[in-house]
């Protein structure tokens, strides 16, 4: 065994070193096989209503021959803006089918956030739910967006619970704004219209971009990252072959309460779940903890992916304790750090290991995580999954031995293409053949197990999401009574991590609620300040640059 790979000694039994990047030519090639081998068997359910295999192999098929015939062709971007709902693989199987490139959207961006990613990435069509349409219309003339399909919360859930679902969505909670946008079809009307048409099939090749999952960058300016057929069938693989030891096909019932638009259920649950025939329980609003609750009372759940934030507020519901946890075999947490007292406790409660793991958008996400057969160690991001390597190297590119503390670096099939148009950030990201920086500091202990220590980039993780300090700096920036400003993470028991605002006011009739109304109407929840703290100056460099360093290193005095 290689003394640089010593990570191997403690795969568990039956996880390969390596996986076969080639033995899909193509996703969608995964998929077909996928829905013809399970069809009969529930795949995906939400709100007590499910899809089988065969229907979804019908439905994306009659959904992808629709987008088609409205004139998308191969290449063209698509944007899916909902929260966990069956529409979304039919949605998002449907456009890869026919050749679309797809843009996840979060939901709950601001309509200046979608301006940005639809005009960055040349979005043509769009799906959205229609708690959103609203936003979508403010910002519509500004992009090429010439294809609106709209669905509702209830739109598949059958009758009469699907018509009881929007009537309390649409007029008992008010969630869904007025809006006015012409010529739009609902999702139940497109998949029907299919009926008429014939798919072509599209083959696409490994090196193909297929998904452009976006991410925030050190500038502030969202870049996406390009995802290839390779990329994703290659980290299906990597998750597959990690976890299949434990798991039996067809068998497992996953609950998938993380949105499906974020990369890491994107790639775990929808994809590398969804391959061997997993009966995933989807989640529309994870943050309503009974209806998580509610799900492992009826289902038993084998198998559950989650956040920090959510295994901690479940172990602290008063009702979770009592539940039966008999049938839970795998808990991973991903997204942001797993705190070990959460990890403890959640194994105290359950009896199920929470076994964090790493990764980033770029590399499809899965990098590392922690064995599942009860070797994992709590504090740690795991070992490589097969066919990857990691390395510690220092600011200088020099390679670092055990307990050396520097940057994370990664390699392998799973590793982005680049960012779309972006090749100057692509240059400084993916360097010396491949190998992608991370921006985070760790260590590799002597048997190659990794720890994150710290984090080179002034990223704050908010419950799992990225927030640039740039991106809320020039919102605050822009409001008139402001002078300077400047953002940092502080330590936050909820999320992890919370933004903290530091401002220096133009006027002094300035107040903070002022400045976090400002943010909210500009900024998505998770990236709004927390707190703000005025000062009547900020630390900078000789040439005027704000030192974010110095505000951090003051409150750890």
């Amino acid at each position: 065994m290689s003394e640089s790979r010593p990570w191997l000694k403690n795969y568990p039994s039956g996880v390969p070193a390596n996986i076969d990047p080639e033995a899909y030519p193509n996703l969608v090639a995964m998929l077909e096989e996928t829905m013809k081998k399970y069809k009969g068997k529930p795949a995906f359910t939400c709100m007590g209503k499910s899809l089988t295999y065969d229907q979804l192999d019908r439905q994306s098929s009659q959904f992808g021959a629709y987008l088609q015939s409205r004139g998308l062709e191969a290449g063209d971007k698509i944007a899916l803006m909902m929260p966990n709902m069956l529409q979304y693989p039919i949605a998002l199987f449907g456009a890869l089918r026919a050749g679309l490139i797809v843009v996840n959207t979060n939901p709950l961006y601001t309509p200046r956030e979608m301006r940005h990613q639809f005009t960055d990435a040349g979005v043509k069509a769009v799906i959205i739910a229609e708690n959103f349409a609203s936003k979508l219309e403010e910002i519509m003339e500004h992009t090429s967006i010439k294809m609106v399909i709209i669905t509702s919360i209830g739109e598949l859930l059958g009758f009469p619970k699907g018509m009881i679902v929007n009537f309390v969505v649409r007029r008992v909670k008010r969630m869904v704004p007025k809006y006015h946008i012409p010529n739009t079809v609902t999702f139940s009307e497109a998949v029907a219209m299919g009926k008429r048409f014939t798919l072509k099939p599209h083959i696409g090749s490994p090196d193909d971009t297929i998904l452009l999952q976006y991410t925030g960058g050190t500038t502030g300016v969202a870049k996406g990252a390009m995802l290839t057929n390779r990329n994703l069938v290659s980290n299906m693989q990597q998750i597959r072959a990690w976890m299949m030891p434990f798991l039996k096909e067809t068998e497992e019932l996953a609950l998938s309460p993380l949105p499906m638009y974020h990369i890491f259920a994107f790639t775990v649950n929808c994809l590398a779940l969804f391959s061997i025939g997993t009966h995933t329980i989807l989640v529309t609003n994870p943050r309503d903890l009974p209806s998580v609750i509610q799900c492992f009372k009826d289902y038993k759940i084998t198998l559950m992916t989650g956040v920090n934030t959510l295994f901690n507020a479940l172990v602290n519901h008063k009702d979770f304790a009592a539940l039966d946890f008999s049938s839970l075999k795998i808990t991973v947490g991903g997204g942001m750090a797993v705190q070990r007292a959460v990890a403890e406790q959640w194994q105290k409660v359950t009896g199920c290991p929470l076994s964090e793991g790493f990764g980033m958008t770029e590399s499809s996400p899965v990098a590392t995580v922690n064995p599942l057969d009860g070797r994992g160690r709590i504090g740690t991001i795991g070992l490589p999954v097969s066919s990857t390597e990691v390395r510690i190297a220092d600011a200088n590119g020099m390679i670092l031995g055990p307990n050396e503390r520097g940057e994370i670096q990664l390699k392998g099939p799973q590793i982005m293409k680049g960012y779309y148009n972006r090749p100057d950030a692509t240059a400084e990201t993916i360097v010396d053949g491949g190998w992608l920086r991370t921006g985070d500091i760790g260590i590799m202990s002597e048997d190659g197990f990794f720890q994150i220590v710290d984090r080179i980039k002034d990223m704050v993780l908010v419950s799992g999401f990225n927030v640039y300090p740039n991106e809320v700096e020039e919102v605050v920036a822009a409001h008139p009574k402001v002078l300077e400003c400047a953002v940092i993470g502080i330590p936050d028991d909820k999320t992890g991590e919370a933004v903290k605002l530091y401002v220096v006011k133009k006027d002094n009739s300035l107040t903070d609620k002022e400045i976090i109304n400002h943010c909210k109407e500009n900024l998505t929840g998770y990236k709004v300040p927390k707190l703000v703290e005025f000062r009547k100056e900020l630390p900078k460099t000789n040439i005027g640059k704000i030192l974010r360093r110095a505000l951090k290193e003051e409150l750890n005095q």
